[in-house]
């Protein structure tokens, strides 16, 4: 077994527990999202959060879905190839 295999599986194992934790970090996010979701209006959101609190939040949420409809666009291809 050559040096390059040995990384390249350091760096798939890598990339798992990366994607594993992100899995982790974003259920959180999202139980975040719901619990505010859940006690608030969305009126009261709008008229008593923070403006920039708000903005970021939503940015953030618009990149991860941006990231992610990436993602599962590729995962159609591929499951379109293997059909």
């Amino acid at each position: 077994m050559s040096n390059d295999d040995l990384k390249n599986r350091a760096d798939v194992s890598r990339l798992i527990a990366d994607l594993r934790a992100a899995k982790v970090e974003l259920l959180s996010a999202q139980c975040a999202a719901d619990r505010v979701r859940l006690q608030y209006s969305l009126q009261d959101i709008i008229t008593f959060g923070e403006p920039h609190t708000l903005e970021r939040a939503i940015s953030s949420a618009d990149a991860l879905h941006r990231f992610f409809s990436q993602i599962q666009d590729q995962l159609k291809l591929e499951e379109e190839r293997n059909q």
